[in-house]
């Protein structure tokens, strides 16, 4: 190792690990919602569910995700006491289902996480163009602003995870503050034809594919897992793990839901549909035309601005999920072992953290030197990647439970709830969103059925991989 672990950190006693922290539940649900974006997702995947899916009743996609990953955590929770190890998915999958099946979930994990943090790259490139061109700036290139916001999560990365938890924490307050300000003023206004529950009766939510409305919600909680994630620098993990985990899943599944009614009442019921396919066709866009017409000029054009800390957010978040997924690998002798190595200062895993730098800016370069949209070639398809690696791994982790409780009844008697029936029906809902995502696949990644096809193998493959490979020597 980097330094002498048997030494105290300035800010929490070391973990066996190295790695040392204070997080509490706050800390780490704000790095959860922050990894998931939420103003991105309201501002990007509500016009995708409702143009594409039921229309005014997309907002019971929303809930119904919000309902499958809520009983996930029933079980996933349940397990965390047993599971005392960072690592997440990863811990949870050896630890049910053994050495071979865990380093296959590894495998996926660090393909989703790493996809998605670059597709996020080209969107928040885009986007830091979209924004500079709307206040008369000049074009700025998508891989300059991307690679120049790297830099900044790398320094941030390298130092210790309270620094970045407290820049995390600022920017989500921020974003979620000034949508809480358009979702009020919609209902306090009536929206377009006054405050209804048309979106919730059958009428609506049969009136298009539903299915497309989940697939978009379900893709809205990609980070999720982080909760576990930073078990070695949580508080006291025991208890914080579990309610971190409650509260992310309710807190972002009550806002996506409320937030793309509040959309739907604002355009109106019989509109929402027109109005979302004008922002997919680039003739609009939903999410800041309403913010103009409710809240005025000015704190839409905060909302811009904001749209870029969301994102900027969101990397950061991955970034760090990343680098302790890479430090526990290493730790298990499945990563080089300078990889898990603890500054001796900052005590974070640096050269983790310095090694998911280095290859987000590679995957940037490929991505530009390819003259791929930002959008369409980098965001959708590698948000599309992320997607079914993310109901792949819960899908594991739900079986991993049933079976860990299976072989060792004893550790939970009289849970049936927690230890057998939600995670047996997690593993139902969880098969019906991975049939969704690859049925609509090409609605996530905007490209053909052929290019959509090979991203879609692509977190099979890794899981495959990883069976093969079997367990390494710590």
């Amino acid at each position: 190792m980097a330094s002498d672990l048997s030494r105290s950190g300035s800010t929490g006693s070391i973990s066996p690990t190295g790695l040392t922290g204070r997080l509490g539940t706050g800390s780490i649900v704000f790095m959860v919602i922050a990894a998931a974006a939420p103003l991105t997702v309201i501002g990007g995947n509500v016009p995708l569910a409702v143009g594409n899916g039921p229309g005014a009743g997309a907002p019971v996609g929303f809930a119904l995700a919000s309902l499958i990953l809520l009983v996930f955590a029933v079980g996933f929770v349940t397990m965390t006491p047993h599971v005392p190890e960072a690592g997440a998915f990863y811990a949870y999958a050896t630890r049910g289902l053994g050495d071979r099946v865990g380093v296959g979930t590894a495998g996926v994990a660090l393909v989703a996480y790493t996809a998605v943090q670059v597709g996020v790259y080209g969107y928040l490139g885009w986007a830091v163009d979209s924004t500079v061109r709307s206040f008369g700036g000049p074009h700025i290139p998508w891989w300059a602003s991307a690679l120049a916001v790297a830099g900044l999560v790398a320094f941030l990365g390298y130092r210790h995870i309270d620094l970045s938890s407290k820049v995390l924490g600022v920017a989500l307050v921020l974003e979620i503050g000034v949508m809480v300000a358009v979702d009020a003023a919609v209902f306090a206004r009536g929206g377009a034809h006054g405050v209804n529950v048309e979106s919730f009766t059958p009428h609506a939510v049969f009136s298009g594919p539903l299915g497309i409305a989940v697939l978009f919600a379900l893709t809205g909680f990609i980070g999720f897992e982080a909760t576990a994630v930073f078990r070695d620098e949580a508080r006291v993990p025991e208890r914080t793990i579990p309610r971190a985990t409650y509260l992310a899943v309710v807190i972002i599944g009550v806002f996506y839901t409320v937030s793309c009614w509040a959309l739907v009442l604002a355009a109106g019921v019989d509109d929402a549909t027109t109005v979302a396919r004008h922002t997919l066709d680039g003739d609009g866009n939903m999410l800041m035309d309403i913010a103009r017409t409710y809240v005025g000029t000015t704190l839409r054009d905060l909302m811009q601005l904001l749209l870029l800390t969301s994102l900027f957010a969101c990397v950061l978040s991955f970034h760090n999920v990343i680098a302790r997924y890479t430090f526990t690998l290493a730790g298990k002798g499945l990563m080089p072992a300078a990889a898990g190595r603890v500054h001796e200062r900052h005590r974070s895993p640096y050269v983790s953290s310095l090694a998911q730098t280095v290859t987000a800016v590679l995957l940037i370069a490929v991505c530009a030197l390819g003259q791929l949209d930002p959008l369409v070639g980098v965001f959708g398809s590698l948000a599309g990647v992320a997607t079914v690696g993310m109901v792949l791994l819960m899908l594991t982790t739900s079986v991993a439970v049933v079976t860990f409780f299976v072989r060792n009844p004893q550790l939970a008697p009289g849970k049936l709830w927690q230890t057998r029936i939600a995670p047996v029906l997690a593993v139902f809902g969880l098969l019906t969103g991975l049939w969704l995502v690859l049925s609509n696949f090409t609605l996530v990644t905007g490209g053909s059925t052929g290019i959509s096809v090979f991203l879609a193998v692509v977190p099979f493959a890794a899981f495959v991989a990883g069976l093969v490979r079997g367990p390494g020597k710590p």
